[in-house]
């Protein structure tokens, strides 16, 4: 059978330790984590931790139900579905010469995205939206020569009833 991207969310008590109880887990179970994003919610006392993974189907019930059991999980979710809303923000350090500033910008302009340090030979790009999106603007700009990249990590919620 094979494996599929997951993306799963969990409320979680906002304490020392239970993020590497969580990814823990993850490990000890042989399971890869490929993004882990985590930070406190409206509510000081949880907070949320995102976790995208690719595994078989009868595996993510196996990972949801060990979730959990774990002591500090309040509520775990799988927000593969469409209607949930996921984002990922990246910080891209693009190499920046003369000749290929115009196009970098008029690059950025199309994904909606906005330079937010510029120097001599470089510009610093900040881009969120899908994971595809991020990946097309990367390759866009990967001829230019990207010097430095960090991502974010997949963040969801799922869509409120109106």
């Amino acid at each position: 059978m094979q494996e599929e991207f997951h993306t799963l969310t969990m409320l979680v008590q906002n304490e020392p330790g239970v993020t590497a109880r969580v990814s823990g887990l993850f490990a000890s179970r042989n399971y890869n984590i490929e993004t882990i994003c985590g930070a406190p919610t409206a509510n000081p006392e949880m907070s949320r931790i995102t976790i995208t993974t690719r595994t078989h189907p009868e595996q993510i019930e196996q990972i949801m139900k060990q979730l959990r059991r774990l002591v500090n999980v309040i509520k775990v979710r799988d927000m593969t579905a469409d209607e949930a809303v996921r984002r990922e923000m990246a910080l891209i350090c693009v190499r920046a010469r003369a000749k290929d500033r115009p196009e970098i910008r008029s690059i950025v302009e199309t994904f909606r995205a906005r330079i937010v340090d510029t120097g001599t030979s470089h510009y610093i790009i900040e881009a969120s939206g899908s994971q595809e999106k991020i990946n097309a603007l990367i390759r866009l700009l990967a001829p230019m020569g990207i010097k430095k990249l960090a991502r974010s990590g997949i963040l969801a919620l799922y869509r409120e009833a109106d």
